[in-house]
C-alpha cells in the first residue's frame, strides 16, 4: 500500500472518534450549530436567579444564550422609579449577563403593567424566532405577581405559534417547535410544580453568586420592600450587607437542592450525593416533549 494512503487509513478510525467525542462534548442543534436558548423573566433579575447557573454552564461550552426581562423593573424599588430606575436595572442585568457569558435585553414595558395582548403575543413570538430558540424558558402562569403570571402566559401562547407561518409572517418561522420549559416555583394550586429535569450547577455558583451581586438595587437594596437602613454610608457595612445577601442566595440555591434531590439520582446516580446546588425545570406541555435522550443533549451537562 502506498506509504501515504496507509497513514490515511490509519488516521481515518481516530479522527472519527475524537469527531463523536467532540460531539458529544459540544452536542449541536438540528441545524448542525450550538444550542441556542432564550429565558423570560418578568423583570430584570428573574432569569439570573433562576437559570443564572444552566446560562453560565451553556456558555461555557458555546452555546448561545439569551435572557429577556419582559418588564423594565421601572417601580421595583422603594425610593427610585421611572426611566432612572428602568436604566440602572438594565445596567445591572447587563453587568450579570457578562458575567454569566450571555445576552440580556430588557422590554420597554413597565413594571406591574404587564398584560397578555395579542401585540405582546407577537413580541414574544418575534424574540423566539429571531434568536432561533431551540429551547425557551419561562414562568408558570401561577404566581402571586401579575408580571410573572402574564410572563407565563404569553411564553405559552407563543408555543407553536413559533411554527405558524402567517404568524408575524414579517419574521421567519421556526420550523420546529423548540422545548418550552418552566422555572420552579413553590404555588400548589392548581397544581404543583414538577421537576422534569435537575442540574447540578456546583462548577458555575460562585459565578452565579457573583452575576446576582451586580443586581444591586433589587437585593441589596431590597427592591421594592427595602428602606434606608438597607444603604449604608460605611463602606463596611455595605460589604456586610452585599455578603449576607451573597449568603442568602447560597441558601436558596441549597434549599432548592434538598427540595429535588430524590430527583438528582435519576440524572446523576451515585455521584447525586455529592451535589449541593442545583436548577430545576418543568417540561410545557405545549412545546416538543423531549425524553430523556434528548434533554441531556439539550443539557449536555450530565456526563462530565
Amino acid at each position: 500500500m502506498n506509504p501515504k494512503a496507509f497513514l490515511v487509513s490509519s488516521l481515518i478510525p481516530t479522527l472519527a472518534s475524537v469527531s463523536a467525542s467532540l460531539l458529544l462534548a459540544f452536542p449541536m442543534n438540528a441545524h448542525g450549530a450550538p444550542l441556542r436558548i432564550i429565558c423570560f423573566g418578568a423583570h430584570p433579575d428573574d432569569c439570573e436567579i433562576q437559570a443564572g447557573g444552566v446560562a453560565a454552564r451553556w456558555a461555557a461550552q458555546g452555546h448561545q444564550v439569551k435572557l429577556v426581562s419582559v418588564t423594565n423593573g421601572d417601580i421595583g424599588h422603594w425610593r427610585d422609579a421611572g426611566a432612572p430606575l428602568a436604566r440602572r436595572r438594565t445596567a445591572e442585568v447587563e453587568a450579570a449577563a457578562k458575567i454569566l457569558g450571555v445576552t440580556a435585553q430588557v422590554l420597554d414595558i413597565h413594571d406591574g403593567e404587564l398584560l397578555p395582548t395579542l401585540e405582546n403575543r407577537r413580541l414574544i413570538v418575534r424574540l423566539i424566532r429571531d434568536w432561533k430558540a431551540d429551547i425557551v424558558i419561562g414562568p408558570r402562569p401561577n404566581d402571586y405577581h401579575p408580571d410573572h403570571r402574564y410572563t407565563g402566559v404569553l411564553v405559552q401562547d407563543a408555543a407553536y405559534m413559533v411554527t405558524v407561518p402567517f404568524f408575524c409572517p414579517d419574521t421567519p418561522h421556526l420550523v420546529r417547535n423548540p422545548v418550552f420549559l418552566y422555572f420552579p416555583d413553590s404555588f400548589q394550586k392548581p397544581n404543583p410544580f414538577t421537576a422534569d429535569i435537575v442540574v447540578a450547577i456546583d462548577k458555575v455558583i460562585e459565578k452565579k453568586l457573583d452575576a446576582l451581586a451586580q443586581l444591586v438595587s433589587q437585593f441589596q437594596e431590597g427592591g421594592a420592600n427595602g428602606g434606608p437602613d438597607l444603604m449604608p454610608l460605611d463602606p463596611a457595612k455595605q460589604a456586610e450587607r452585599t455578603a449576607q445577601v451573597r449568603e442568602s442566595f447560597r441558601n436558596r440555591q441549597k434549599r432548592l437542592t434538598e427540595r429535588f434531590r430524590s430527583q438528582l439520582a435519576d440524572w446523576y446516580g451515585a455521584g447525586a450525593e455529592r451535589i449541593q446546588y442545583l436548577e430545576a425545570f418543568e417540561i410545557c406541555e405545549y412545546g416538543r416533549r423531549p425524553g430523556k435522550a434528548e434533554l441531556k443533549t439539550l443539557f449536555p451537562f450530565f456526563e462530565e
